[in-house]
């Protein structure tokens, strides 16, 4: 039997705040200036949910680094998928349409989310140059979206999303990858009913509790009226169809070896970490910053709450126990006064132009999640 659990904070005594956390919000600004000078340029940025809090998309944690909500179950891997005796991939039809249903519904709220001025920050820091590698948890699209804005020809290999992307779906068996939005319309052709209940709760601003991952939890439903496309590509070529997954990492699920190796190289050839909106409560994540302390880099953390990572602090690892927004966008503010230049003139356009529509049912401070 498997057992999965979402990933938690391993239980630590609470820390005094450091030094960092209680500075004058220009001290914190000149601190970082100080951090990504001394990084020349080589700074590579890791991201979690909390930086998407302000685009309406909830934290999996809160400010206490607790999970926000115990009692969710979410989509795990090893029910989706089962590897047969022959090789063959095959899903369970109920929990594929239960899954399928609910990531049907929880999709169009991350789809239609725009990047707030934290995504903004982030992707002019990327944009001048100051740390042009990033590697995010988040699967929401949000900070490509935001370094399309600066530069619609950026580059696009200065993002590693760690997790995956909403944006895509692919077949399990081929590995054949199209558009989520093309896959989400042949959703609503073939599920009219639900077609019609999405709409109308997406006008009447019921829709449900959405999660990072795109997934809401529903009570009550049958879902064997559902139906779950297959892959079309799979039938053009004329093999045998597959099941058709996003393109994100499920609980349960490793990353790809490309991904692992990819996000371990940043680390490896970065001179320094700054690490933004997350409490590093997943393995992948905090393997990165546990790397980049054994390679003696000096590492920064901006974040609100507990951290997996908090027992480094001391050993080459600073916390700012603070919103990460605040200082990136105080930071930038002095940076381009005095420089010149078009990325310069880029970043002015757009600094503070992200949209902040927190979720409806966040209260209190921002979690970083």
């Amino acid at each position: 039997m498997v057992r999965i659990s979402i990933p938690t904070l391993p239980k630590a005594p609470l820390l005094p705040p450091s030094g960092l956390s209680i500075l004058p919000l220009p001290q914190a600004a000149s601190y970082l200036a100080q951090f990504l000078e001394n990084g020349k340029g080589n700074t590579v940025m890791l991201t979690g949910a909390g930086v998407s809090v302000d685009s309406g998309i909830r934290a999996y944690r809160g400010e206490k680094g607790t999970y926000s909500n115990p009692n969710y179950k979410p989509i795990l891997y090893h029910e989706l998928v089962e590897d047969s005796d022959r090789g063959d991939m095959f899903s369970k039809a109920d929990v594929v349409h239960s899954d399928w249903a609910r990531s049907f519904l929880g999709y169009p709220p991350v789809r239609d989310a725009q990047p707030n001025p934290t995504h903004i920050y982030i992707a002019a820091l990327q944009h001048l140059g100051l740390a042009p590698k990033l590697i995010t948890q988040n699967v929401d699209n949000l900070h490509r979206k935001a370094s399309s804005l600066l530069s619609p020809t950026y580059d696009k290999s200065s993002i590693l999303e760690l997790h995956g992307t909403l944006a895509k779906v692919h077949c399990l068996k081929h590995r054949h990858e199209q558009t989520r939005d093309v896959y989400q319309d042949e959703i609503s052709r073939m599920n009219p009913i639900w077609d019609q209940e999405a709409k109308e709760a997406e006008r009447t601003g019921r829709r449900p509790r959405t999660n990072p991952d795109g997934d809401v939890e529903l009570h009550g439903v049958d879902y064997r009226s559902f139906s779950v496309p297959p892959c079309r590509v799979c039938e053009r070529e004329k093999v045998k169809s597959s099941m058709v997954k996003p393109n994100v990492v499920f609980f349960g699920e490793t990353i790809t070896p490309a991904v692992r190796d990819e996000s371990l190289h940043l680390i490896s050839s970065s001179s320094s970490l700054l690490i933004l909106g997350t409490s590093l409560a997943t393995y992948s994540a905090f393997r990165l910053v546990k790397l980049a302390v054994e390679h003696k880099k000096p590492v920064l953390m901006i974040t609100t709450g507990p951290t997996r990572a908090d027992p480094f602090m001391g050993k080459r690892l600073d916390k700012m126990d603070r919103v990460a927004g605040d200082v990136l966008g105080k930071y930038l503010d002095e940076a381009v006064k005095t420089s010149t230049g078009k990325e310069v003139e880029d970043v002015k356009r757009y600094l503070h132009t992200g949209v902040v529509k927190r979720p409806p049912e966040v209260e209190g401070p921002r979690a970083e999640g």
